[in-house]
């Protein structure tokens, strides 16, 4: 299997199962790219992975898993990181024998949503049938991981990234500003941070879920105080690497940065965002309808992306499916734990992912400035 990793000079990679096999199985994270001397602890990592944590509250799975990270490599005797590659491993606890044996009684039968077909096409009858394997939910507690050792470097440089419930359903957040946003985020289990929509988010959900069904939704996620001129012109614009990052997230099926798809609808004179001059001599936007960015670089305004969350393909109502044993139409009623919504965790992976583009970005922007000679004033520039 290919493709377990993110990032260039800020890499992640990834390994582990939903369910995997033994006492012993789990989901890890190898680091590269770490500075030495940063006091990162399990409790500041813990801390975000609590965040997309099943178990807790009525919207999530009711798999108890405790998600409790310990790291194994990468932290000296004095506490601190020492530049070589940073270990975080999560153990599964709740992998009982019931529900391994409710994945057995329908492993061949693909449920619809889920990647079980193309899994049977690509490794055939060995493919990981138990709790869906590498595309399973579980897969992304170990990016929050190193999506929160991201976080922590960020926060050194005063980089903030929160991600919260925009849409569900047909309910919409209302406009807000970051401010509030943050001093909203995370007080209801949808987190969303127009409080009276929160409410009527997670009735709606629940009368779905009373139905046997699952409910999709919008997360907005926005990247504060992120410098300016971080990204390539080409291939790597900073745009193109958060929609990878984020969009590498099984559960997504859309992007959009800004204003998006609105600008369908504008003319440019509504859509260019006019620059002004700060009384500090910075460069700054009146609006913010490009999200962050011009040319796919950083441009100093919030980086601004919203994306389009599928409901969690299990759910207990009848369909029709294929037995990829015989090949043969077969009906499916799976009974699984899972999310009545994915939202009220998701937001957490979408977080973890957009840091880890958006500080690979950055460290590639300071490996180029730190061989190029351009003139003071350009550099100055790129101080928020």
């Amino acid at each position: 299997m290919l493709g377990d990793s993110f990032g260039r000079l800020f890499r992640v990679t990834t390994c582990g199962e939903s369910y995997g096999k033994g006492k012993g199985s789990g989901l890890a994270v190898i680091i590269d790219g770490v500075p030495a001397g940063l006091k990162i602890t399990e409790e500041y990592i813990q801390n975000e992975l609590d965040k997309r944590k099943p178990g807790v509250g009525k919207l999530n799975s009711p798999r108890l898993e405790t998600d409790k990270c310990t790291i194994f490599a990468g932290i000296g005797q004095d506490g601190v990181t020492t530049g070589a590659p940073l270990g975080i491993i999560i153990y599964n606890v709740d992998t009982q024998d019931i529900h391994i044996q409710q994945y057995r009684e329908y492993k061949d039968i693909f449920r619809p949503g889920h990647a079980t077909y193309p899994f049977f096409l690509k490794y055939g009858q060995y493919q990981d049938w138990c709790g869906a394997g590498r595309s399973s939910g579980r897969e992304t507690v170990a990016r929050v991981a190193g999506g929160a050792v991201a976080k922590f470097i960020l926060e050194q440089r005063g980089i903030e990234i929160i991600a919260y419930t925009k849409e569900c359903m047909g309910i919409k957040a209302k406009e807000m500003r970051f401010e509030e946003i943050k001093k909203n985020y995370r007080k209801n289990e949808i987190n969303c941070p127009d409080l009276q929509a929160a409410d009527k988010m997670e009735e709606k959900i629940f009368e779905i879920k009373e139905k046997g069904d699952s409910s999709g939704g919008i997360i907005e996620a926005i990247a504060h105080n992120v410098p300016p001129g971080i990204g390539e012109p080409v291939f790597d614009k900073l745009s193109a690497t958060i929609a990878h990052a984020v969009c590498s997230i099984g559960a997504i099926k859309g992007i959009e940065f800004g204003a998006g798809f609105k600008v369908g609808n504008m003319t440019g004179f509504e859509d260019n965002d006019s620059p002004y001059i700060t009384k500090e001599g910075k460069i700054r936007f009146k609006t913010n309808n490009a999200g962050g960015f011009l040319g796919g670089f950083s441009n100093g305004e919030d980086i601004i992306i919203r994306v389009a969350v599928k409901p969690t393909p299990t759910i207990s109502i009848q369909q029709t499916s294929i037995n990829m044993s015989t090949i043969k139409e077969e009906k499916l009623s799976p009974i699984t734990r899972r999310d009545p919504t994915l939202l009220a965790r998701i937001y957490a992976v979408v977080e973890s992912m957009m840091a880890m583009a958006i500080l690979d970005g950055i460290y590639m922007a300071a490996a180029y400035d730190a061989m190029t000679n351009l003139d003071e004033k350009w550099m100055k520039l790129k101080e928020l």
